[in-house]
Protein backbone atom coordinates (compact mmCIF):
# COMPACT_ATOMS: atom_id res chain seq x y z
CA UNK A 1 0.00 0.00 0.00
CA UNK A 2 1.27 3.46 -0.89
CA UNK A 3 1.07 6.45 1.41
CA UNK A 4 -1.41 9.11 0.28
CA UNK A 5 -0.13 10.94 -2.79
CA UNK A 6 -0.96 14.61 -3.29
CA UNK A 7 -1.32 15.50 -6.94
CA UNK A 8 -1.37 19.01 -8.41
CA UNK A 9 0.42 21.85 -6.69
CA UNK A 10 -0.68 22.48 -3.11
CA UNK A 11 -4.03 20.70 -3.42
CA UNK A 12 -5.24 22.11 -0.11
CA UNK A 13 -8.30 21.13 1.86
CA UNK A 14 -10.62 21.11 -1.15
CA UNK A 15 -8.77 18.28 -2.91
CA UNK A 16 -10.90 15.31 -3.99
CA UNK A 17 -10.04 12.20 -2.01
CA UNK A 18 -9.61 9.34 -4.47
CA UNK A 19 -8.96 5.71 -3.57
CA UNK A 20 -7.21 3.70 -6.31
CA UNK A 21 -7.74 -0.07 -6.00
CA UNK A 22 -5.18 -1.50 -8.44
CA UNK A 23 -2.73 -4.41 -8.02
CA UNK A 24 -0.63 -3.66 -11.10
CA UNK A 25 2.18 -1.22 -10.25
CA UNK A 26 2.52 -0.05 -13.85
CA UNK A 27 -1.17 0.75 -14.23
CA UNK A 28 -1.17 2.48 -10.85
CA UNK A 29 1.80 4.63 -11.85
CA UNK A 30 0.06 5.53 -15.12
CA UNK A 31 -3.05 6.73 -13.26
CA UNK A 32 -0.90 8.78 -10.89
CA UNK A 33 0.95 10.43 -13.79
CA UNK A 34 -2.31 11.25 -15.57
CA UNK A 35 -3.63 12.93 -12.45
CA UNK A 36 -0.39 14.85 -11.91
CA UNK A 37 -0.61 16.20 -15.46
CA UNK A 38 -4.18 17.43 -15.00
CA UNK A 39 -5.76 20.36 -13.21
CA UNK A 40 -7.87 18.30 -10.82
CA UNK A 41 -6.88 18.71 -7.17
CA UNK A 42 -6.64 15.17 -5.85
CA UNK A 43 -5.42 13.35 -2.77
CA UNK A 44 -4.74 9.83 -4.08
CA UNK A 45 -4.43 6.72 -1.93
CA UNK A 46 -3.63 3.38 -3.53
CA UNK A 47 -4.33 -0.15 -2.31
CA UNK A 48 -3.68 -3.45 -4.12
CA UNK A 49 -6.50 -5.75 -2.95
CA UNK A 50 -10.14 -5.75 -1.96
CA UNK A 51 -9.08 -6.64 1.60
CA UNK A 52 -6.85 -3.55 1.76
CA UNK A 53 -9.68 -1.43 0.37
CA UNK A 54 -12.00 -2.72 3.08
CA UNK A 55 -9.38 -1.76 5.66
CA UNK A 56 -9.77 1.81 4.39
CA UNK A 57 -13.57 1.79 4.57
CA UNK A 58 -13.54 4.42 7.32
CA UNK A 59 -11.68 6.87 5.12
CA UNK A 60 -13.61 9.83 3.77
CA UNK A 61 -13.49 9.02 0.05
CA UNK A 62 -14.95 11.13 -2.77
CA UNK A 63 -14.34 8.58 -5.54
CA UNK A 64 -13.02 5.03 -5.98
CA UNK A 65 -11.02 4.02 -9.08
CA UNK A 66 -11.44 0.26 -9.25
CA UNK A 67 -9.70 -2.47 -11.22
CA UNK A 68 -12.05 -5.43 -11.57
CA UNK A 69 -9.24 -8.02 -11.68
CA UNK A 70 -7.77 -8.10 -8.18
CA UNK A 71 -5.87 -10.93 -6.48
CA UNK A 72 -8.72 -11.56 -4.04
CA UNK A 73 -11.76 -10.56 -6.13
CA UNK A 74 -12.79 -10.20 -9.73
CA UNK A 75 -15.70 -9.17 -11.89
CA UNK A 76 -18.96 -7.68 -10.71
CA UNK A 77 -18.62 -9.11 -7.21
CA UNK A 78 -15.86 -6.53 -6.70
CA UNK A 79 -18.30 -3.72 -7.53
CA UNK A 80 -20.85 -5.02 -5.05
CA UNK A 81 -18.20 -5.33 -2.33
CA UNK A 82 -16.87 -1.78 -2.84
CA UNK A 83 -20.34 -0.23 -3.02
CA UNK A 84 -21.18 -2.01 0.22
CA UNK A 85 -18.14 -0.53 1.97
CA UNK A 86 -17.98 3.05 0.60
CA UNK A 87 -20.55 5.79 0.20
CA UNK A 88 -18.74 7.09 -2.86
CA UNK A 89 -19.00 6.83 -6.64
CA UNK A 90 -17.02 4.09 -8.36
CA UNK A 91 -15.22 4.43 -11.71
CA UNK A 92 -14.16 1.06 -13.10
CA UNK A 93 -10.83 0.52 -14.90
CA UNK A 94 -10.98 -2.23 -17.55
CA UNK A 95 -8.82 -3.65 -20.31
CA UNK A 96 -9.67 -3.10 -23.97
CA UNK A 97 -11.08 -6.58 -24.24
CA UNK A 98 -13.32 -6.12 -21.20
CA UNK A 99 -15.52 -3.24 -22.40
CA UNK A 100 -18.59 -5.42 -21.98
CA UNK A 101 -17.61 -5.88 -18.33
CA UNK A 102 -17.41 -2.10 -17.95
CA UNK A 103 -20.94 -1.71 -19.26
CA UNK A 104 -22.15 -4.42 -16.90
CA UNK A 105 -20.32 -2.67 -14.05
CA UNK A 106 -22.23 0.56 -14.72
CA UNK A 107 -25.47 -1.42 -14.70
CA UNK A 108 -24.38 -2.90 -11.36
CA UNK A 109 -23.89 0.53 -9.76
CA UNK A 110 -20.61 2.01 -11.02
CA UNK A 111 -20.82 5.61 -12.27
CA UNK A 112 -18.48 5.11 -15.25
CA UNK A 113 -15.83 2.86 -16.77
CA UNK A 114 -12.52 3.61 -18.49
CA UNK A 115 -10.36 1.41 -20.72
CA UNK A 116 -6.83 1.52 -19.29
CA UNK A 117 -5.12 1.57 -22.71
CA UNK A 118 -7.15 4.54 -23.91
CA UNK A 119 -7.30 6.68 -20.80
CA UNK A 120 -5.48 10.00 -20.60
CA UNK A 121 -5.34 12.79 -18.03
CA UNK A 122 -8.24 14.73 -19.50
CA UNK A 123 -10.49 11.66 -19.72
CA UNK A 124 -9.80 10.36 -16.23
CA UNK A 125 -10.19 13.83 -14.76
CA UNK A 126 -13.54 14.34 -16.48
CA UNK A 127 -14.75 10.88 -15.42
CA UNK A 128 -13.89 11.55 -11.76
CA UNK A 129 -15.54 14.97 -11.82
CA UNK A 130 -18.74 13.68 -13.42
CA UNK A 131 -18.88 10.66 -11.12
CA UNK A 132 -18.54 12.83 -8.02
CA UNK A 133 -21.17 15.32 -9.19
CA UNK A 134 -23.66 12.60 -10.18
CA UNK A 135 -23.19 10.93 -6.81
CA UNK A 136 -23.73 14.21 -4.99
CA UNK A 137 -26.88 14.81 -7.02
CA UNK A 138 -28.13 11.34 -6.06
CA UNK A 139 -27.37 12.05 -2.40
CA UNK A 140 -29.24 15.34 -2.61
CA UNK A 141 -32.23 13.67 -4.23
CA UNK A 142 -32.16 10.94 -1.61
CA UNK A 143 -32.06 13.47 1.22
CA UNK A 144 -34.92 15.42 -0.34
CA UNK A 145 -36.96 12.23 -0.67
CA UNK A 146 -36.19 11.24 2.92
CA UNK A 147 -37.17 14.72 4.08
CA UNK A 148 -40.42 14.54 2.13
CA UNK A 149 -41.21 11.11 3.61
CA UNK A 150 -40.35 12.37 7.09
CA UNK A 151 -42.54 15.41 6.58
CA UNK A 152 -45.39 13.20 5.34
CA UNK A 153 -45.01 10.92 8.34
CA UNK A 154 -44.96 13.93 10.63
CA UNK A 155 -48.19 15.20 9.12
CA UNK A 156 -49.85 11.82 9.66
CA UNK A 157 -48.70 11.84 13.27
CA UNK A 158 -49.92 15.41 13.69
CA UNK A 159 -53.37 14.47 12.46
CA UNK A 160 -53.48 11.68 15.02
CA UNK A 161 -51.97 13.59 17.94
CA UNK A 162 -53.54 16.98 17.29
CA UNK A 163 -57.14 16.49 16.21
CA UNK A 164 -59.76 19.15 15.62
CA UNK A 165 -61.52 19.88 18.88
CA UNK A 166 -65.25 19.31 18.43
CA UNK A 167 -67.14 21.87 20.54
CA UNK A 168 -70.61 22.85 19.30
CA UNK A 169 -71.54 25.17 22.18
CA UNK A 170 -71.13 28.75 20.84
CA UNK A 171 -70.16 29.87 24.35
CA UNK A 172 -67.02 27.73 24.16
CA UNK A 173 -63.81 28.18 22.23
CA UNK A 174 -60.75 25.94 22.03
CA UNK A 175 -57.25 27.04 21.05
CA UNK A 176 -54.36 24.60 20.72
CA UNK A 177 -50.62 24.74 20.13
CA UNK A 178 -47.89 22.14 19.68
CA UNK A 179 -44.16 22.81 19.45
CA UNK A 180 -41.66 19.98 18.95
CA UNK A 181 -38.75 20.12 21.37
CA UNK A 182 -35.14 20.83 20.40
CA UNK A 183 -34.35 20.36 16.72
CA UNK A 184 -36.78 17.48 16.38
CA UNK A 185 -38.40 16.96 12.99
CA UNK A 186 -40.82 14.40 14.26
CA UNK A 187 -43.31 15.06 17.02
CA UNK A 188 -43.02 13.25 20.30
CA UNK A 189 -45.75 11.61 22.31
CA UNK A 190 -47.67 14.66 23.61
CA UNK A 191 -51.35 14.52 22.68
CA UNK A 192 -54.63 16.28 23.42
CA UNK A 193 -58.30 16.19 22.48
CA UNK A 194 -61.60 17.84 23.34
CA UNK A 195 -65.11 16.86 22.33
CA UNK A 196 -68.66 17.81 23.26
CA UNK A 197 -71.04 14.93 23.90
CA UNK A 198 -74.74 14.84 22.91
CA UNK A 199 -75.81 15.66 26.48
CA UNK A 200 -73.67 18.83 26.41
CA UNK A 201 -70.85 17.51 28.61
CA UNK A 202 -67.43 18.50 27.35
CA UNK A 203 -64.61 16.00 27.72
CA UNK A 204 -60.97 17.03 27.31
CA UNK A 205 -57.64 15.29 27.75
CA UNK A 206 -53.96 16.06 27.55
CA UNK A 207 -51.18 13.49 27.81
CA UNK A 208 -47.46 12.98 27.49
CA UNK A 209 -45.75 9.71 26.56
CA UNK A 210 -42.27 9.56 28.11
CA UNK A 211 -39.52 9.80 25.52
CA UNK A 212 -39.42 11.46 22.12
CA UNK A 213 -39.57 10.10 18.60
CA UNK A 214 -41.81 8.29 16.13
CA UNK A 215 -42.46 5.30 18.41
CA UNK A 216 -43.64 7.55 21.23
CA UNK A 217 -45.68 9.61 18.76
CA UNK A 218 -47.37 6.47 17.41
CA UNK A 219 -48.18 5.37 20.95
CA UNK A 220 -49.59 8.82 21.69
CA UNK A 221 -51.81 8.59 18.60
CA UNK A 222 -53.15 5.22 19.74
CA UNK A 223 -53.91 6.52 23.23
CA UNK A 224 -55.55 9.70 21.95
CA UNK A 225 -57.80 7.75 19.58
CA UNK A 226 -58.48 5.23 22.33
CA UNK A 227 -59.53 8.04 24.67
CA UNK A 228 -61.92 9.55 22.13
CA UNK A 229 -63.39 6.13 21.34
CA UNK A 230 -64.03 5.43 25.02
CA UNK A 231 -65.64 8.84 25.53
CA UNK A 232 -67.88 8.55 22.46
CA UNK A 233 -68.87 5.02 23.48
CA UNK A 234 -70.26 6.37 26.75
CA UNK A 235 -67.65 4.80 29.03
CA UNK A 236 -68.08 6.11 32.55
CA UNK A 237 -65.63 8.83 33.52
CA UNK A 238 -64.10 6.73 36.30
CA UNK A 239 -63.40 3.86 33.87
CA UNK A 240 -61.62 5.85 31.16
CA UNK A 241 -58.13 6.02 32.69
CA UNK A 242 -58.08 2.35 33.82
CA UNK A 243 -59.14 1.27 30.34
CA UNK A 244 -56.63 3.58 28.73
CA UNK A 245 -53.92 2.04 30.88
CA UNK A 246 -54.87 -1.44 29.70
CA UNK A 247 -54.57 -0.16 26.13
CA UNK A 248 -51.13 1.19 26.96
CA UNK A 249 -49.98 -2.22 28.20
CA UNK A 250 -51.14 -3.78 24.94
CA UNK A 251 -49.62 -1.19 22.63
CA UNK A 252 -46.25 -0.33 24.17
CA UNK A 253 -43.04 -2.16 23.20
CA UNK A 254 -41.10 -1.16 26.32
CA UNK A 255 -41.77 0.22 29.78
CA UNK A 256 -43.06 3.56 28.52
CA UNK A 257 -45.35 5.40 30.90
CA UNK A 258 -47.80 8.20 30.19
CA UNK A 259 -48.95 11.19 32.21
CA UNK A 260 -52.55 12.25 31.62
CA UNK A 261 -55.06 14.85 32.78
CA UNK A 262 -58.66 13.86 31.99
CA UNK A 263 -61.34 16.57 32.28
CA UNK A 264 -65.14 16.70 32.24
CA UNK A 265 -67.12 19.97 32.12
CA UNK A 266 -70.83 19.80 32.91
CA UNK A 267 -73.39 20.91 30.34
CA UNK A 268 -74.25 24.02 32.37
CA UNK A 269 -70.51 24.95 32.36
CA UNK A 270 -70.62 25.54 36.12
CA UNK A 271 -68.79 22.43 37.32
CA UNK A 272 -65.48 20.80 36.42
CA UNK A 273 -64.28 17.28 37.20
CA UNK A 274 -60.72 16.13 36.55
CA UNK A 275 -58.41 13.20 37.18
CA UNK A 276 -54.64 13.62 37.24
CA UNK A 277 -52.30 10.72 36.44
CA UNK A 278 -48.86 12.14 37.18
CA UNK A 279 -49.57 15.18 34.99
CA UNK A 280 -49.37 18.91 35.77
CA UNK A 281 -52.72 20.23 36.96
CA UNK A 282 -54.54 22.67 34.63
CA UNK A 283 -54.62 26.43 35.22
CA UNK A 284 -58.05 27.99 35.81
CA UNK A 285 -58.55 31.65 34.93
CA UNK A 286 -61.58 33.50 36.30
CA UNK A 287 -61.33 36.43 38.67
CA UNK A 288 -58.00 34.93 39.65
CA UNK A 289 -55.42 32.66 38.04
CA UNK A 290 -54.71 29.48 39.95
CA UNK A 291 -53.58 25.91 39.48
CA UNK A 292 -56.41 23.47 40.12
CA UNK A 293 -55.91 21.70 43.44
CA UNK A 294 -54.86 18.04 43.37
CA UNK A 295 -55.04 16.68 46.92
CA UNK A 296 -53.93 13.27 45.71
CA UNK A 297 -52.04 13.04 42.43
CA UNK A 298 -52.37 9.61 40.87
CA UNK A 299 -49.52 7.68 39.28
CA UNK A 300 -48.81 7.94 35.54
CA UNK A 301 -50.35 5.23 33.40
CA UNK A 302 -48.14 2.21 32.96
CA UNK A 303 -46.27 2.25 36.29
CA UNK A 304 -48.54 0.19 38.52
CA UNK A 305 -51.24 -2.14 37.30
CA UNK A 306 -53.54 -1.56 40.29
CA UNK A 307 -53.25 2.23 40.34
CA UNK A 308 -56.36 4.33 40.95
CA UNK A 309 -57.15 7.94 40.18
CA UNK A 310 -59.22 10.21 42.37
CA UNK A 311 -61.91 12.43 40.85
CA UNK A 312 -61.50 16.08 41.83
CA UNK A 313 -64.36 18.56 41.39
CA UNK A 314 -64.47 22.36 41.49
CA UNK A 315 -67.26 24.86 40.76
CA UNK A 316 -66.87 27.24 37.83
CA UNK A 317 -67.89 30.90 37.60
CA UNK A 318 -70.02 32.25 34.79
CA UNK A 319 -66.96 33.01 32.66
CA UNK A 320 -63.68 31.15 32.80
CA UNK A 321 -60.84 29.67 30.80
CA UNK A 322 -58.85 26.51 31.37
CA UNK A 323 -55.27 25.80 30.26
CA UNK A 324 -54.09 22.21 29.99
CA UNK A 325 -50.40 21.81 29.18
CA UNK A 326 -47.53 19.33 29.08
CA UNK A 327 -44.39 19.68 31.15
CA UNK A 328 -42.15 20.97 28.35
CA UNK A 329 -42.90 24.48 29.63
CA UNK A 330 -42.33 23.98 33.35
CA UNK A 331 -39.19 21.86 32.77
CA UNK A 332 -37.55 24.70 30.81
CA UNK A 333 -34.71 26.60 32.49
CA UNK A 334 -35.32 30.09 33.80
CA UNK A 335 -33.06 32.91 32.56
CA UNK A 336 -30.62 30.44 31.00
CA UNK A 337 -29.64 29.04 34.40
CA UNK A 338 -30.24 25.71 36.10
CA UNK A 339 -33.47 26.62 37.90
CA UNK A 340 -36.64 25.35 36.24
CA UNK A 341 -39.64 27.49 35.37
CA UNK A 342 -41.94 25.27 37.42
CA UNK A 343 -45.71 25.70 37.87
CA UNK A 344 -45.31 29.00 39.75
CA UNK A 345 -43.11 30.49 37.03
CA UNK A 346 -45.56 29.36 34.37
CA UNK A 347 -48.45 31.03 36.20
CA UNK A 348 -46.46 34.26 36.38
CA UNK A 349 -45.73 34.16 32.64
CA UNK A 350 -49.34 33.35 31.80
CA UNK A 351 -50.72 36.08 34.08
CA UNK A 352 -48.64 38.68 32.24
CA UNK A 353 -50.29 37.68 28.95
CA UNK A 354 -53.97 37.69 29.88
CA UNK A 355 -54.56 40.86 27.87
CA UNK A 356 -53.75 39.05 24.61
CA UNK A 357 -56.11 37.07 22.41
CA UNK A 358 -56.07 33.34 23.10
CA UNK A 359 -53.90 32.35 20.14
CA UNK A 360 -51.41 35.18 20.62
CA UNK A 361 -51.28 34.41 24.33
CA UNK A 362 -50.30 30.78 23.77
CA UNK A 363 -47.70 31.67 21.14
CA UNK A 364 -46.15 34.32 23.34
CA UNK A 365 -46.20 32.02 26.36
CA UNK A 366 -44.12 29.43 24.50
CA UNK A 367 -41.82 32.09 23.05
CA UNK A 368 -41.32 33.82 26.39
CA UNK A 369 -40.40 30.58 28.16
CA UNK A 370 -38.12 29.71 25.22
CA UNK A 371 -36.31 33.03 25.45
CA UNK A 372 -35.70 32.49 29.14
CA UNK A 373 -34.49 28.98 28.39
CA UNK A 374 -31.95 30.41 25.97
CA UNK A 375 -33.03 28.53 22.87
CA UNK A 376 -35.39 25.82 21.66
CA UNK A 377 -37.11 24.01 24.50
CA UNK A 378 -35.71 20.56 25.18
CA UNK A 379 -39.09 18.84 25.37
CA UNK A 380 -42.27 19.04 23.32
CA UNK A 381 -44.94 21.51 24.39
CA UNK A 382 -48.65 20.88 23.93
CA UNK A 383 -51.31 23.39 25.01
CA UNK A 384 -55.09 23.08 25.08
CA UNK A 385 -56.95 26.25 26.09
CA UNK A 386 -60.74 26.16 26.56
CA UNK A 387 -62.63 29.41 27.14
CA UNK A 388 -66.24 29.93 28.23
CA UNK A 389 -68.15 33.20 27.80
CA UNK A 390 -71.84 33.53 28.56
CA UNK A 391 -72.40 35.82 25.57
CA UNK A 392 -70.44 33.51 23.26
CA UNK A 393 -68.01 36.31 22.32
Amino acid sequence: MLDPILTADDPGLDALRVLLVEDDDGDALLVEEHLLDGDLRVQLTRVRTLAEARAHARLQVDCVLLDLALPDASGLETIAAILGEFDAPVVVLTGLLDRHLGVEAVAAGAEDYLAKDEVDGRLIERSIRYAVERHRAKDTSKRLLEEALRRSENLRLERGLLPRCVLDDPRLGATTRYRAGGDARVLGGDFFDAIELPDGTVRAVIGDVCGHGPDEAALGVNLRIGWRTLVLAGTSEDAVLPTLERLLYLERDNDAFVTVCDVAIDADRRSLRYRVAGHPAPLLVSDTLAELPVPKRGLPLGLWADATWVTNEVPLPSEWSLLLYTDGLIEAREDGGTERVGPEGLRAHFAALLHLDDGDRLDELIDRVGRGHGGPLDDDVALLHIRHREDGG
